[in-house]
């Protein structure tokens, strides 16, 4: 690693699928990251405060603390609110149309749109170029 390269990022996966967290630690890890992982909103909000990483990929249905919830009190928080989310699910509704989604979530007033989006099932090309993006 030369100077001018920052350190390795990390990436907080926040979805109640132990398979669905298993395949994303697997595929960021290959890709020189860093994970952490929790299975909901609340243990997510915990280790996001204790640990700070860099991105996190987040699942909207959830237990305990919905991905919603967290989101809006991640955004909410001026400590938080500046790590970027890309909201990663099956929730798409609307015809199982996931733009529909997209322009649903971004549309809440209460706080700004995720600076990600990528639907499941997971194109890996998909996430890591998001990633990518947001982080460098």
């Amino acid at each position: 690693m030369t100077e001018a390269e920052p350190a390795t990022k990390k990436i907080l996966i926040v979805d109640d699928e132990p398979d669905v967290v298993t395949y994303m630690e697997t595929l960021l890890q290959d890709n020189a990251y860093d994970t952490a992982s929790a299975a909901d909103g609340q243990a997510a909000l915990d280790k996001l405060r204790s640990e700070r990483p860099d991105l996190v990929c987040l699942d909207i249905s959830m237990p305990e603390k919905s991905g919603v919830r967290f989101y809006r009190e991640v955004k909410d928080d001026p400590e938080l609110a500046k790590i970027p989310i890309v909201v990663v699910t099956g929730v798409t509704g609307f015809g199982l149309d996931p733009e529909g989604f997209k322009k649903f979530i971004s549309s809440r007033k209460q706080v700004p749109p995720p600076e990600g989006f990528v639907p499941k099932p997971i194109d890996r090309e998909a996430l890591l170029a998001t990633i990518k993006q947001l982080l460098s």
